[in-house]
């Protein structure tokens, strides 16, 4: 009889599986059939423009597709859809300065419907759904409270937990002599620590528990985000399951805290209490939270670990930069008997944002490689957008890929190298055209978070550098002579496809 239940209940649950796919895809087919298609005057649609799905390859090769479909295209723009969007790809440089100089294509729109990005809350105050950011106030509060908590005041006060929790984490490879670590682990999690204290909660980031937690649930969110969740986003799929089963975690352990330190009456010095301080309700506050988060980690935590990375493979620049961090700790803490880790803790905050010219060409060059995919519009004006003879029509995404200048050969010579000299007054590659460089945003959409970015990138390579001597291995503990590749099909900065591992050595006249 148990066993006859058991079947029942599979049959049933098979049906209303079966079911909801089916009754899903015909709602697909009713509400593609029906898409919007292009105007006459608007770029040629490509010949892989799928019924329903659309041009697949955006998703899968993505560089490859917009590379191929620009050099069939005269002015080197076309169209597509992807699922129920419609989308303008554009290449070279006159589409660049428009997709970057028209201020009717919106930044912040474009990117809520094509990148995924982060949960967004409900005003329920229980679960996460589709609703506060996608209100036309919450870009604007959004940069309002980030800009405020990244003023040099708040980061004089801040600099000496960054440096604290860099040098604990960095203690812990050192309690042995020598060893392996996963960078795109390690260096990745130490990322997480310093954003989580810089926009966050300190609660969190003082737990080490607490903290993995959050970092295991901003993972299963991150990696949620699929073709279907953009295509169908109406489409109960697993990974739309997951990413709502994610997003409610972390809405439930930042509200604990919330409702706490109302009860009690406790307060702390960090970014969660200044958004309280404000007013700020519930909503908005976890809100604003959670899309830091998001905003912050993904690109810095894969940046700072692929600094170290080149290092590992370049003697050339490995020096220049060792000769860099020991010259700085030498003009500003000249006790030359100190360990430099010691020497490198006292530094101001001015020294971290100014004295690292070198670092700074090398994270430079790894965001040009990392940085792949697209960057999005969205054509808000309610009208056709004129580019030279043909339009984007009202509503309709365009996409611009970093490879287009960051992979262009004429404007940086054997372009999938990493090379920081390109960035020296002498050669000045990023210069040589308009939009060459797209690491840190433009004027008209700067990144918020460079200066904060910046200085945590600096601080993490300086003190790995002045701990350890490292190379690059594989998981075999072999020798690697050159970096991975990055994947330039990717839509998103990445880890290494296979496992990367720094092999290091406490330096003996650094020994603490």
């Amino acid at each position: 009889m148990a066993l006859l239940d058991s079947l029942q209940s599979l049959s049933l649950s098979t049906l209303l599986y079966s079911t909801t796919f089916i009754a899903s895809l015909a709602l697909a087919y009713f509400v593609f059939s029906s898409r919007a298609s292009f105007p006459a005057k608007a770029p040629k649609v490509v010949g892989e423009n799928l019924p329903i799905l659309g041009a697949l390859r955006f998703w899968t090769a993505r560089w490859d597709f917009f590379r191929e479909a620009g050099a069939r295209s005269p002015s080197g723009n076309f169209s597509f859809h992807f699922g129920q969007h419609r989308v303008v790809g554009f290449t070279g440089d006159k589409s660049r300065a428009v997709f970057f100089e028209n201020r009717t294509l919106a930044f912040s729109e474009g990117y809520a419907i094509l990148f995924g990005g982060s949960p967004k809350v409900k005003r329920d105050n229980s679960i996460v759904g589709e609703t506060l950011t996608e209100t036309s106030e919450f870009p604007g509060y959004f940069a309002n409270r980030l800009t405020r908590m990244l003023k040099k005041e708040n980061f004089v006060k801040g600099l000496p937990y960054l440096i604290s929790d860099v040098r604990s984490n960095l203690d812990v490879l050192a309690a042995s002599p020598s060893g392996m670590t996963d960078p795109f682990n390690s260096i990745y999690n130490i990322v997480f620590q310093l954003t989580m204290r810089t926009v966050a909660c300190n609660d969190i980031a003082n737990d080490p528990k607490l903290l993995a937690r959050v970092l295991k649930l901003y993972e299963t969110i991150e990696q949620s985000t699929t073709a279907a969740t953009i295509m169908f986003p109406w489409l109960p799929t697993p990974a739309k399951a997951r990413r709502t089963w994610g997003g409610a975690q972390l809405y439930r352990i930042f509200k604990r805290i919330i409702d706490e330190r109302k009860k009690t009456g406790a307060k702390c010095d960090d970014p969660l209490q200044f958004l309280l301080d404000q007013g700020d309700d519930v909503l908005r506050v976890i809100t604003f939270v959670l899309g830091a988060l998001f905003a912050g980690q993904l690109n810095s935590g894969i940046n700072a670990a692929w600094v170290l990375v080149y290092l590992a493979t370049s003697s050339e620049w490995l020096s220049r930069v060792r000769a860099e961090v020991e010259a700085v700790a030498a003009k500003y803490s000249p006790n030359s008997t100190a360990p430099l880790p010691e020497r490198l803790a006292a530094l101001p905050i001015e020294a971290w944002e100014t004295e690292f010219p070198i670092l700074d060409m090398c994270l430079k060059d790894s965001i040009r490689l990392s940085m792949v995919g697209t960057a999005f519009r969205l054509n808000t004006s309610g009208a056709d957008i004129k580019v030279g003879d043909e339009v984007i029509p009202p509503d309709a995404l365009v996409a611009y890929p970093t490879g287009d200048i960051h992979q262009n050969p004429d404007i940086y010579p054997d372009p999938t190298r990493w090379d920081p000299g390109r960035y020296a007054p002498e050669r000045a590659e990023d210069k040589k055209r308009q939009y060459a460089w797209m690491g840190w945003g433009l004027a008209r959409h700067p990144c918020l978070g460079m200066r904060f970015a910046k200085l945590e990138s600096n601080i993490i390579t300086t003190f790995f550098v002045a701990y350890f001597d490292f190379e690059l291995v594989g998981r075999d503990g072999g020798l690697m002579k050159e970096p991975p590749k990055v994947d330039l099909n990717g839509f998103q900065a990445s880890k290494p496809k296979k496992n990367v591992f720094l092999k290091y050595r406490l330096r003996e006249k650094v020994m603490l």
